[in-house]
């Protein structure tokens, strides 16, 4: 099987593309767990099935977590594949992808910068208090698409300095709390100046903070934006992996475009031969 692997701001991705392979999708659980345990095989957060589209898009992606589990779509993921689809000519310079969560559009800004449409929230609260760790914590709640991609937006100020087992283990506690009967991921922020955010990500099916997470970004620039922290354009977002631009277009608390602009990079491109897979046809 033939793959490429890439990040989008530190978030690391395997690509498959299974117009080639052609593959059972039943396989791609079993090959997302196994390729993507680091040491063990290639590494990564996630992997990605690039396969025929279902409608008009140019290609259809589908996305699995590290754990084997299918996630409703990853924003890193979709500027990652959709220059994919730009260098493989599977599209031009404007992609139109169908993702689990709906219909993603991406533009090629330069060889590695990307912009992509993130799916519409679908679901938004901005006044949830939830009880973990003793004490209770003011929260947000965002799901992005259909089926909604659930993320928990927290404050945290102070969160350059946060102990990573502190942080590791409230962000476990919210991401399975009751109030979240899909879970979350759970995104940290903290403000750090007009228009600029420092964010960690706990993310649900890696179980663990990622250098990166899109959709979290957009959720929590959504957040801020609709409670007036920040202008909504041009909000740079840092995470462990760099930085993401997020724009937000909106009128009261309708959001009608969330854009997410970042780096990608292409890490290795080859050949999978591990041993530890049992035949997949």
């Amino acid at each position: 099987m033939k793959f490429w692997k890439m990040n989008g701001a530190g978030n690391d991705f395997i690509i498959l593309n299974n117009l080639e392979e052609k593959l059972p999708e039943t396989a791609f659980p079993l090959l997302a767990r196994t390729l993507c345990t680091p040491h063990l095989s290639l590494g990564a957060d996630g992997f990605m099935v690039v396969d025929k589209a279902q409608g008009q898009a140019d290609f259809r992606m589908l996305f699995y977590n590290s754990d084997g589990s299918v996630g409703e779509m990853c924003g890193n993921g979709a500027r990652c594949i959709c220059r994919y689809g730009y260098e493989t000519g599977l599209s031009g310079p404007q992609q139109v992808i169908e993702t689990t969560a709906g219909i993603v559009t991406g533009t090629r800004m330069d060889r590695r910068q990307y912009r992509i449409r993130l799916n519409d929230p679908t679901t938004l609260r901005l006044d949830l208090a939830l009880e973990a760790e003793g004490r209770t914590w003011p929260c947000a709640y965002v799901e992005l698409g259909t089926p909604g991609l659930p993320h928990a937006v927290v404050p945290y100020p102070g969160l350059a300095e946060a102990g990573r087992e502190e942080l590791f283990r409230l962000g476990r506690a919210l991401r399975y709390h009751p109030a979240f009967p899909k879970g979350a991921n759970v995104n940290f922020y903290d403000l750090t100046g007009p228009d600029r955010v420092l964010e960690r990500t706990y993310e649900r099916g890696v179980e663990d903070f990622t250098l990166a997470c899109g959709t979290g970004t957009g959720s929590v620039v959504t957040v801020l934006t609709l409670q007036g922290l920040v202008s909504g354009r041009g909000v740079q977002v840092s995470m462990g992996g760099g930085v993401l631009t997020v724009d937000v277009d909106w009128a009261g608390e309708t959001i009608s475009d969330l854009w997410l602009t970042g780096p990608t990079n292409i890490v290795a491109k080859g050949e999978i031969f591990d041993e530890e897979l049992p035949p997949l046809l």
